[in-house]
């Protein structure tokens, strides 16, 4: 393939994100060699949706949510998974699939992960005997494997509803933990995590998007807080939020989360208008396509997930868990 021809290919799935074609014909020789070397080494490369356009369009092989994502990784074929996102999500993947190389771009951080410890789980524990311990996706291996059972933000009410005891722990996010207690009457014990991205929202902003955007249809993230979710016509995971769009016969929609997700609706839905603001994630936009090059080529330590047996056995056991519960 020509660069010319890249160039086209990226501008067709690109403009509707406001690239221009010299935008493109600028990404198009990293885009070519990123694809070129991962059939070569038989990689996928997944990207979750709050990457940047040039990543989920340019070289993605799959899009979506984390642990959808992990799923994929699983069950294909590829040995090697290159995960564009922040660290925890990949190391999600290496549990799933702990006799597949998986590599992070760069060791993006979290602040929802990032505000738990396995030793914090531990003192939980220890305060609250015998109480089963729910943690969200969003959080490292070694928390995992510390808990129960994993929840995502589609499957956690049906989750926590479904756990034999009338308190459950809920860890790290304390937004969600407010929508969990809005939908059962079990004591729910928090933490007090939140995601950088879904606080900087305020009902204010939503009430001021309704009034300049009759008929706008808001879509909010369960990392939100309550004020901003009693604003919402549909509260979902990002998939979810998509899938809403897609499916929706209303034109106008704000888009409560990250950037990226907008952008997917742009790019995959452009009929369909996003109004409003955004909210960056700038663990997630610290990914770059000259890191996947890096990790294709001569990948660093870092970029390199690497987890032990122990920690491995104990966190598949806790999403195993989730998986069981979530069966028909």
């Amino acid at each position: 393939m020509s660069i010319t021809t890249e160039t086209r290919r990226l501008y067709e799935k690109l403009q509707h994100v406001g690239w221009s074609k010299d935008e493109c014909e600028t990404y198009a020789p990293l885009t070519l060699e990123i694809n070129q070397l991962k059939k070569e080494q038989d990689a996928i490369i997944l990207a979750h949706s709050y990457q940047s356009p040039d990543i989920v369009y340019g070289v993605a092989d799959f899009v979506g949510d984390s642990y959808g994502l992990s799923k994929i990784a699983a069950k294909h074929k590829a040995q090697k998974i290159i995960f564009c996102s922040v660290h925890f999500m990949a190391e999600t993947a290496k549990i799933l699939s702990p006799e597949k190389e998986v590599l992070v771009p760069t060791r993006a951080g979290c602040s929802l992960a990032d505000s738990i410890s396995a030793e914090d789980v531990k003192k939980l524990k220890e305060k609250h005997p015998g109480v089963p311990v729910a943690c969200y996706v969003n959080t490292t291996a070694e928390v995992k494997a510390e808990s129960d059972v994993c929840v995502t933000s589609s499957n956690v009410l049906q989750i926590i509803e479904d756990l034999p005891s009338n308190e459950v722990i809920f860890i790290p996010d304390k937004y969600m933990a407010d929508y969990i207690k809005r939908h059962t009457k079990k004591n729910i014990i928090t933490w007090d995590g939140v995601c950088v991205v879904h606080e900087e929202f305020t009902s204010a902003s939503i009430q001021a998007v309704r009034e300049q955007y009759p008929g706008v249809e808001i879509l909010v993230h369960p990392e939100c807080s309550s004020s901003v979710i009693d604003e919402a016509d549909m509260v979902g995971s990002t998939s979810q939020m998509l899938d809403h769009v897609k499916d929706s016969k209303e034109k106008q929609f704000m888009i409560v989360s990250e950037c990226g997700l907008a952008d997917r609706v742009k790019a995959e839905v452009p009929k369909k208008k996003v109004v409003g603001a955004c909210s960056m994630c700038p663990y997630m936009k610290s990914i770059q396509l000259k890191d996947i090059l890096i990790a294709l080529k001569s990948p660093r330590e870092d970029q390199i997930i690497s987890l032990t047996p122990d920690i491995v056995q104990k966190s598949k056991a806790c999403l195993d868990k989730m998986f069981e519960m979530t069966q028909n």
